[in-house]
């Protein structure tokens, strides 16, 4: 389970430490694909991948939405190797993607991992914009009571 939010850059030719608590977790080999939010890029380790690659491909082929889910996910992934540093190289075309030049924040979700830009993220995680209660009662109209 991946939880917490851990600081990192990139170097100059683009690669990124893994944090120590979630490369054991991930790895040696995991996927990088792009996110949900725009901005950020989701990583899932072998398991997990295979498991959401699963449900993608159960939805039907004559589908035009569940097609272009399939590209956005599929197509936008990538397997990244960690080096002997703790180190992946992210493809340059999902780093201009997610807007990830220097600063960067690891946050676990459970069952998956978000990168993002570090401005981006807290921008987005703005405290003082976001009502917690609003949401958790619109989860908790989906069946999520917490």
């Amino acid at each position: 389970m991946f939880m917490g939010e851990y600081n990192h850059t990139i170097d100059a030719k683009g690669r990124l430490i893994v944090p120590a608590k979630f490369r054991e977790a991930l790895g040696d080999e995991f996927v990088v694909t792009r996110g949900f939010d725009k901005e950020c890029l989701i990583a899932y380790d072998n398991t997990e991948w295979q498991k959401f690659e699963e449900k993608i491909n159960e939805l039907p082929n004559t589908n035009a939405d569940a097609r272009l889910l399939r590209r956005y996910f599929l197509g936008g992934a990538a397997s990244c190797e960690v080096d002997k540093q703790g180190r992946i190289l992210l493809p340059a075309s999902l780093r201009e993607l997610a807007g990830l030049t220097k600063d960067v924040v690891f946050v676990g979700m459970a069952s998956h991992i978000e990168i993002w830009d570090r401005a981006t993220y807290d921008d987005k995680m703005n405290l003082d914009d976001i009502d917690i209660s609003r949401i958790a009662d619109n989860l908790e109209s989906m069946g999520l009571s917490l």
